[in-house]
């Protein structure tokens, strides 16, 4: 009896002892890792790791700090996306742009096992239960459908409007941010949705105005506006003014612009700015006025009305604010 209660104790003691040794071993890494964060010989921290020599170079002075370092990457290959996705054995990375963050499962809507194999007749009836809960499932309580929700039309909208994946996923961190305070009581979550994503395109430094945003949201670009205020100023979110210089880019690629009118554009901007010429002025009027001088001056002329167009602004707006910037820049144009 008393051995095997000795072999019953080691029997619960393995386990600790197993967790013990993973946990110094984890420690022993951090621990190295810390060590390895700056060259030795000349205390760089650029250092860069050569997964094709399996070792850790100092990319300042060359030392080759560590050698056989662990690749963490896939053992396998592959030579196109088609062949990656075989190949993957693990799901998409997590995303804030999905209210579980992407980490629940999904029951396919094909009736077939793992291995491909056709589900059998009898059993098609439990699959259909189990998937009719699981969506059930996945959508728990208030929260987790006003997420769901409001993170499709964050969705839908940024599509509409070709973002990024970077600025859907701070428009994403905004609109949570903004249920964790409570901010979504009394407002409506179209509005809300909407906001965060016009605070996201300015956080990422690509500019859309609220009638670009109102263009594709269910809003007034009033609303929009006034919850945008609020929610900057709760979550305080410190956004600098938008800058003409950030629409060039996008208006020379609507009027089919070279690179010689961006380049231009974009000096006669720096020029204005530093006499103060941008102050108190929409930002793409400013930005649309010095496409048109820079299109006239290189040569490749676009028309008032074709600026104003891709602009959004009115020909006034741009005869006014050209006139001002060649004037005050002693810019020659030739109609």
């Amino acid at each position: 009896m008393r051995m095997e209660m000795v072999e019953l104790e080691r029997v619960i003691e393995r386990p600790e002892r197993i967790k013990e040794r993973i946990r110094q071993r984890r420690e022993r890494e951090r621990e190295q890792e810390r060590e390895t964060v700056e060259c030795p010989e000349c205390h760089s921290r650029v250092l860069e790791r050569d997964y094709e020599r399996a070792e850790l170079v100092c990319r300042s002075c060359g030392l080759v700090i560590e050698t056989n370092i662990i690749d963490q990457g896939p053992e396998w290959r592959a030579f196109d996306s088609d062949q990656r996705l075989r190949r993957a054995r693990v799901g998409s990375p997590m995303t804030y742009t999905i209210h579980d963050k992407g980490l629940s499962t999904m029951i396919d809507w094909r009736n077939r096992d793992s291995y491909g194999r056709t589900i059998s007749t009898k059993n098609r009836a439990q699959l259909y239960r189990l998937r009719k809960w699981q969506r059930r499932i996945r959508v728990s309580n208030a929260t987790e459908r006003n997420l769901a929700f409001a993170l499709s039309e964050l969705d839908r909208m940024a599509s509409a409007l070709g973002l990024h994946q970077n600025v859907r996923e701070s428009a994403a961190m905004v609109y949570r941010k903004a249920v964790e305070k409570n901010l979504i009581r009394g407002r409506s979550i179209e509005g809300v949705a909407a906001s965060a994503l016009y605070a996201a395109c300015r956080q990422c430094s690509v500019p859309r105005t609220l009638d670009e945003i109102a263009a594709v949201s269910r809003v007034s670009r009033k609303e929009i506006g006034r919850t945008y205020r609020f929610v900057a100023r709760e979550l305080g979110l410190k956004l600098q003014p938008t800058s003409p210089i950030d629409y060039i880019p996008r208006f020379c690629s609507g009027l089919d612009l070279g690179g010689d009118v961006q380049a231009r554009g974009i000096t006669i901007l720096r020029s204005a700015a530093e006499r103060e010429l941008t102050s108190g002025r929409g930002p793409t009027g400013v930005a649309a006025a010095a496409i048109y001088i820079a299109s006239i001056e290189c040569n490749q002329r676009r028309t008032q009305r074709e600026v104003a167009e891709v602009a959004g602004v009115t020909e006034v707006t741009i005869r006014n604010r050209y006139k001002e910037l060649a004037e005050e820049l002693d810019i020659e144009i030739i109609l």
